[in-house]
């Protein structure tokens, strides 16, 4: 069974898949995660989307063999940006992610406008994620909504603006996974983004299955992996 890498999504970090990677540990697949620049606490340096990738590309070719990535949201922006002409990267997974082509940003996929979460900083460099209980976590239980909301930290502007030039799921295998429950993404819009992978699945869950189904999502991602 490959190596699994996860990539998180915007104002999200790694720690956020640790219930995840517990349940496929115990299947014996190995995991890690990466953690991205576009992501900080208030005060802390913050990086872009680019930076991102260079990091998540430097995260691949230093593991040993062949490697899923998995990746969540925002996250499927830097992993198609990053893994464009890796050999070692027997599948890409998307989940509930953004899965854009040349030329894209994210923002351009919002239709060039902010949602009414998103929330701006005075000097216009990053962005807070009002109502996450209602946007992200909708089917978790309160306690672990409350926690997760609480662990959200600023994102980068400029990583939301900046266009994908390089294009990895035209050539490495990729899998989608529809959250049906999602407020973040609308799930006409992820449809509409899974249209460019070669397996379309289903998961009945809000924006964050990994905290809210993770039995669930381990059974599905252990299923992809066994195939890859």
């Amino acid at each position: 069974m490959p190596h699994i890498l996860f990539v998180h999504g915007a104002w999200h970090h790694g720690s956020g898949f640790d219930e995840l990677r517990a349940v496929l540990g115990a299947r014996d697949i190995t995991s890690s995660t990466v953690e991205l620049t576009s992501v900080a606490r208030d005060g802390e340096p913050i990086g872009d989307l680019y930076r991102d990738a260079a990091l998540l590309r430097e995260a691949v070719t230093a593991l040993d063999g062949d490697c899923v990535v998995l990746a969540h949201s925002y996250g499927g922006v830097v992993t198609t940006q990053a893994l464009a002409g890796l050999t070692n990267v027997s599948r890409i997974i998307y989940l509930t992610a953004f899965v854009l082509d040349e030329g894209e940003s994210l923002f351009a996929a919002c239709g060039s406008m902010d949602p009414p979460w998103w929330i701006r900083s005075a000097d216009g460099e990053r962005l807070t994620a009002g109502t996450p209980t209602d946007i992200f976590y909708n089917d978790c239980a309160p306690q672990v909504a409350a926690r997760a909301s609480a662990a959200l930290r600023t994102q980068s502007i400029a990583s939301f603006m900046q266009p994908v030039t390089e294009v990895a799921w035209r050539h490495i295998p990729s899998t989608y996974v529809l959250c049906t429950n999602d407020q973040a993404i609308p799930l006409f819009a992820q449809e509409q983004m899974s249209a460019r992978c070669g397996e379309v699945l289903s998961i009945t869950s809000d924006h964050s299955p990994f905290l809210s189904h993770v039995e669930e999502l381990g059974e599905l991602v252990a299923s992809v992996m066994t195939r890859a």
